[in-house]
């Protein structure tokens, strides 16, 4: 009771972060610190306690690493001015044309990367493109959106269907089938909505000027984008042949786009070469949105050790019955805490000997786990990044953008059960 009370304070302080003048990131630490003292000091075996820790930090880890690999490449990529060769190409000032563009560009970019490295590419892409702060912020909220829904019908797209797929609930052939129509309705939805409210609206965009880069040429640009976008999609690749996990492939592009970048200058001395070099990339990202993460998964990783997640679970499955109800409300609290322990704890409530492979339910699951995620800010790994990269509040979030995503998911919901 006490680990939820402290989880729940945590949870708030983060959604008022601007009231309260507290960074989010100083929350998300003391929530997840806080929850595995209280853990460690209830008398519980201490020893299977630290067992329980070391099991999530591994979780943890890569996908820290995996956040800091990819966050470092699409750095390095925008400090060689890589992302003209796509900003060139969008010319439209028009605030619907370019949202459709933008929003089907991170659909299937996230289903070829994931979601969470194609909200990093798409906020990188933004920047250059849009020069309002509040409209920038807008189109961010609807990456998120598009991300997820992208991420929801790939094998690879999103962690909770990459889970469902290793775990053999899932072919990948039948997902992508099953999944495409309902997760682009999840987009179509709100994208119809936002036209509307958007029509006639022009976007405040900028030229990217010199002066804000360094010099390079058409060689460096071009070799840096093609050889880190290569990395990025690497990524699924290294994962499927190897059975690694991504944070390896991620880690193995980052090493290759570092060799190429010090290649592409070395004739240049060291001040030229500055601000071209990954060690100065990684000084440049956000790391305290990196901790937040770290944070926010410890408080999540104690949910799960204590057991609340499994309980809440199962007392669903009692109380409720219907099976698409009860995905359909798990879908929900996805939005509220991390979708990954609550399809572990969903896959621990129903066996494949009465759901085989590619039953309704598992494909139900991941849809629900992948697109619900959008309906609140640090309801996804996409959602948690943008936050940190455009710095948008949760409140601002709720106000502007939870409708339409809550509206997507459930039009995609609608179209698959009758599908």
């Amino acid at each position: 009771m006490l680990i939820t009370i402290i989880f729940i304070i945590g949870y708030l302080a983060i959604a008022f972060e601007h009231p309260i003048k507290i960074n989010k990131t100083a929350s998300a630490l003391l929530v997840g610190t806080i929850c595995w003292t209280v853990y460690a000091m209830s008398g519980s075996d201490s020893h299977a306690i630290q067992e329980h820790l070391s099991h999530h930090l591994a979780s943890i880890a890569e996908i820290l690493f995996f956040l800091l690999g990819a966050m470092t490449i699409v750095e390095l990529i925008d400090a060689h001015q890589g992302f003209k060769i796509i900003t060139d190409q969008i010319s439209s000032k028009s605030a619907v044309t370019l949202l459709w563009v933008i929003s089907f560009l991170a659909f299937f970019l996230s289903a070829a990367l994931d979601n969470l490295t194609t909200a990093i590419v798409m906020v990188s892409l933004l920047r250059k493109i849009i020069a309002h702060a509040d409209q920038r912020k807008f189109f961010a909220g609807v990456v998120i959106i598009a991300a997820n829904a992208g991420g929801a019908w790939s094998p690879i797209g999103d962690v909770t269907t990459t889970m469902l797929w290793i775990g053999g609930q899932i072919m990948a052939i039948n997902i992508m089938k099953g999944l495409f129509i309902p997760s682009l309705i999840s987009l179509v939805v709100p994208l119809a909505a936002i036209s509307l409210k958007l029509k006639g609206q022009q976007i405040d965009s900028k030229l990217v000027e010199e002066k804000d880069f360094a010099e390079t040429t058409a060689k460096e640009r071009n070799t840096m984008f093609f050889v880190g976008l290569g990395s990025l999609l690497f990524v699924p690749i290294f994962k499927t042949i190897t059975h690694l996990p991504p944070y390896m492939g991620m880690m193995l592009g980052l090493g290759v786009v570092w060799v190429v970048g010090e290649i592409l200058h070395s004739a240049k001395d060291e001040e030229e070469r500055k601000p071209f070099t990954a060690s100065y990339a990684l000084s440049r990202i956000d790391s305290s949105s990196i901790l937040f993460f770290l944070g926010i998964l410890l408080a999540i990783g104690c949910l799960e050790s204590t057991g609340l997640l499994s309980n809440l679970a199962q007392s669903m499955n009692d109380s409720i019955g219907n099976q698409d109800l009860i995905i359909l409300l798990i879908g929900l609290a996805s939005s509220v805490v991390d979708n990954v322990p609550l399809v572990a704890a969903t896959m621990g409530m129903y066996n494949l000997s009465t759901f085989p492979t590619d039953h309704r339910i598992w494909e139900f699951l991941a849809y629900c786990a992948g697109t619900g995620g959008s309906i609140l800010i640090i309801g996804s790994a996409a959602g948690v990044a943008v936050m940190g990269m455009e710095k948008i509040d949760f409140i601002w979030y709720l106000k502007r953008i939870s409708l339409l995503a809550l509206l997507g998911y459930f039009a995609g919901a609608v179209v698959y059960i009758i599908l």
